[in-house]
């Protein structure tokens, strides 16, 4: 087993280079899938923070009841309402085929409301069909899914309470003890798994990356929704899922760093999304 600690040197080789003849499209389309009667704002978060990593589209599908919040949120933003409240099989079938041929990623779960699990297994199913990468966080975060997953290119984001729910075990307060668990269920289940903590811990089962973030102002919400986005952002433009999910831990946790240097303990979630950009220029390519 390889462990490292992440660093600059290590995330800059996770992230393309972007061609200068490039066009629309080529550096990444992205799909969001989330949202609730309640929590409006997880989807939007994980949306612009697609965009703010350099990716090219953005979709945003969530609930009829949430469309016009979404779309009044930013202009940037391709809303495709879901037919119903919830995250239905109907409502699966109808976005399946609204959906751009071309998807690169998506990230599902953030505030969503699932009532149906089959519903959930059918929209995994049809998008790792169509060959599109995927990140898991929250609700969409069931053990159902797992069999659906194995070695495909998918990336699970649990705070510990939602690894308990996904893999039947709860992480221990012990670092060792938590690296190890991420370690097991990764190489168990052929995917790879960030699991959110004071240390994030990610690892496909063979490699694992380490980022101790010591910034406790990152407790508010909306932060894990953030870091769903960049997971999904990266993984539109890397198909490795380690590196994808390692790159974006750390640009999630300097972004972080800079706004808590800045604010002190009174971060909020879309202050992140404004410092993304200054942390990610160091990183940038053009060839």
């Amino acid at each position: 087993m390889i462990r490292k600690n992440l660093s600059a040197s290590i995330v800059k080789k996770f992230i393309p280079a972007r061609k200068s003849k490039s066009r629309k499209g080529d550096n990444g389309i992205v799909l969001v899938v989330g949202g609730s009667y309640i929590y409006h704002g997880a989807p939007i978060l994980s949306s612009l923070a697609a965009l703010r990593c350099g990716t090219d589209l953005v979709y945003t599908s969530v609930p009829k009841i949430n469309v016009s919040a979404t779309r009044a949120s930013s202009p940037n933003l391709i809303v495709i309402p879901l037919v119903d409240q919830k995250l239905t099989r109907g409502a699966v079938n109808k976005l399946v085929g609204a959906l751009p041929r071309n998807l690169d990623s998506a990230t599902i779960g953030m505030g969503l409301a699932i009532p149906d699990k089959n519903a959930l297994l059918l929209l995994v199913k049809s998008l790792l069909d169509r060959d599109v990468r995927l990140s898991l966080d929250a609700s969409a975060l069931i053990p159902e899914v797992l069999p659906l997953l194995a070695h495909t290119n998918v990336v699970v984001t649990p705070h510990t309470g939602e690894f308990k729910r996904l893999f039947g075990e709860l992480p221990s307060n012990s670092k060792n003890e938590r690296i190890k668990l991420v370690e097991k269920n990764a190489k168990k289940n052929g995917i790879t798994v960030l699991l959110k903590g004071a240390i994030d811990v990610i690892s496909n089962g063979t490699t694992t990356y380490l980022y101790e973030k010591k910034i406790p102002a990152m407790t508010v919400g909306g932060t894990g929704d953030v870091l769903s986005g960049l997971v999904a952002g990266m993984l539109s433009k890397n198909r490795n899922a380690l590196e994808s999910a390692a790159a974006a831990t750390f640009i999630n946790g300097l972004a972080g760093k800079a706004v808590q240097k800045r604010l002190g303990l009174h971060m909020t979630s879309t202050d992140l999304l404004d410092e993304i950009p200054v942390v990610m220029k160091p990183f940038d390519k053009i060839v």
